[in-house]
């Protein structure tokens, strides 16, 4: 069972990724941009490298390649990362847009088929190996990418998420924004936690009674 949530987590991952792609990066040229403004576009949406993210640690699941993400922490925050965009997702940015076609099929695996495998795989594979630490690194990848997006905001004069655009909502709104995510990234990071502290406790208890 662990092995084929696996599998279809790579795969629908993959599958998703590339479809997007492919069908993002034409439509953007059709908005004006250019091919390399319109790959920078692509890989610009936090949806879209948690995935890619997500999809590594699916392939080392299988391969044991890339070894990095063979590290449990990596793979919890990860967890968390993915578990945050499905949320995110669901209650501020789903009702905004419509997509159709393609365009639905791929919203609909990245922003809940793929949430829903890689956590279901990371809840079966849990090994009790965290610790609160571990709650710190894991903020450092969406408060990096939320710099970055802002970084850009100004050169490319474009944000992936309307939360993040200053020049409608000012500058406060946006930073009030963005510690509402960070709040909730340590929620749902607490709650992972406990769950893999528990798995831990689990095992040395069946270790001690064994």
């Amino acid at each position: 069972m662990v092995r084929l949530v696996n599998i279809a987590g790579a795969v629908i991952g993959i599958a998703a990724l590339v479809l997007q792609f492919s069908i993002t990066v034409p439509a953007s040229m059709e908005a004006g941009r250019s091919l390399p403004g319109s790959v920078v576009y692509f890989f610009s949406f936090f949806t879209i490298l948690t995935n890619i993210l997500a999809v590594l640690v699916h392939l080392n699941a299988l391969t044991g390649r890339p070894e990095a993400f063979a590290r449990s922490t990596w793979r919890g925050g990860i967890a968390v990362a993915i578990a945050v965009v499905f949320l995110v997702y669901h209650i501020l940015l789903a009702d905004l847009w419509k997509p159709e076609g393609l365009f639905y099929v791929c919203d609909v695996a990245l922003h809940y088929v793929t949430p829903a495998l890689f956590v279901l795989w990371w809840m079966m594979t849990a090994d009790g190996s965290l610790g609160w630490r571990h709650l710190f690194w894991w903020l450092v990848w969406p408060v990096g990418y939320a710099v970055y997006a802002l970084a850009r905001a100004p050169i490319a004069g474009e944000v992936p998420y309307p939360f993040l655009d200053a020049a409608v909502i000012g500058f406060p709104r946006v930073l009030l924004a963005i510690a509402a995510i960070a709040l909730l990234f340590i929620a749902v990071g607490v709650v992972f936690l406990a769950y893999d502290y528990l798995v831990g406790r689990r095992r040395s208890r069946a270790v001690v009674n064994a």
